[in-house]
């Protein structure tokens, strides 16, 4: 592999585009990055929102100049996930990975749905949670589940979070008592600490037993394929699986003349040709035959760049 100034340069497969992958259980979020990269010959494959092994679900991965675009897509968007809430055992993960960390007594009480609904319906709002010690937070340069792994002791510090709509889809009573339910939540809120604190708020203990992301900002199930289409499309049919980046940005679109596009790609500021309904201030995806050139936005009448884009990013359709 070439190397520039003793640093070794990842391969690049010259695409420029966002998929999005339902992700198995079982897969580190960058091992799926991983597995698509030798699929398509990209070492530069990059994910937004990372998802535990035993989540499974939305997955957006990008490649190219696609990864300028992830701070922008992951900026105050909401995750929908659907899961199983397991009560009578904590554990050590707060999820069915870790080992049992304490047991108790599930209430007669936790059975009834009227009262399950009542309950999850009640967590509605804003709030602050612990996130689980085992996660990828840094804790003085070291992720928080090396720390745990090692018996280390330490606490993370409460943050904010927010639960946009919680419901309550049904209870299982197969293999213990399960409430299924589904959240709608703001970034870098963990179900798991949810499921873990409503055990001991209910009298009881529990952990999450399965979690799916079912949505990512405007991103669903349904715009996802499986990691095996993008396999068997490889290199050279892996665009037709793209999904719209404007439509993932949710932002309205300016299109480009040919002149424009080549102030744009130089970075350029310009004054729009056709009319733009867009106030001061306002970004707008500026993109032209199926390819977005970037994010720019509206300044003292002018279009100036956010962030650009000058190889285009497959995958526009309207």
């Amino acid at each position: 592999m070439a190397r520039r100034g003793g640093r070794r340069r990842r391969r690049s497969s010259g695409l420029n585009l966002l998929i999005a992958i339902n992700k198995p259980y079982g897969e580190v979020t960058r091992a799926v990055d991983n597995r698509v990269g030798r699929a398509i010959g990209d070492g530069g494959v990059g994910h937004i929102g990372t998802l535990d092994p035993a989540v499974t679900g939305v997955l957006v991965l990008a490649f190219g100049q696609a990864t300028k675009l992830i701070n922008h897509i992951e900026e105050g968007r909401t995750k929908t996930y659907v899961g199983t809430i397991s009560f009578g055992t904590q554990t050590t993960t707060d999820d069915a990975q870790g080992e049992a960390l304490r047991t108790a007594e599930v209430p007669e009480s936790l059975y009834d749905e009227a009262f399950a609904q009542s309950v999850i319906e009640g967590l509605r709002g804003p709030g602050k949670q612990r996130p689980p010690r085992f996660s990828a937070i840094k804790v003085n340069g070291v992720r928080a589940y090396e720390l745990a792994r090692e018996g280390v002791e330490f606490e993370l510090p409460e943050r904010d979070m927010h639960i946009y709509d919680a419901r309550l889809l049904g209870i299982e009573r197969d293999d213990g008592l399960g409430w299924c339910c589904e959240f709608v939540v703001s970034p870098g809120t963990y179900i798991r600490s949810i499921a873990r604190d409503l055990g001991i708020a209910v009298g009881s203990a529990a952990h999450l037993s399965s979690l799916c992301r079912t949505g990512a900002g405007v991103v669903t199930l349904s715009d996802c394929v499986t990691l095996e289409q993008v396999e068997e499309a490889g290199r050279e049919g892996v665009s037709a699986l793209a999904i719209d980046p404007t439509y993932v940005l949710g932002l309205p679109t300016y299109v480009l003349s040919e002149r424009e596009l080549e102030r744009a790609r130089n970075g350029v500021p310009f004054v729009p040709a056709n009319d733009v309904s867009a106030e001061e201030g306002q970004r707008l995806a500026i993109v032209r035959q199926g390819c977005l050139y970037g994010i720019w936005r509206m300044d003292g009448g002018y279009l100036r760049s956010v962030t650009n884009c000058p190889a285009g990013i497959e995958g526009v359709r309207a």
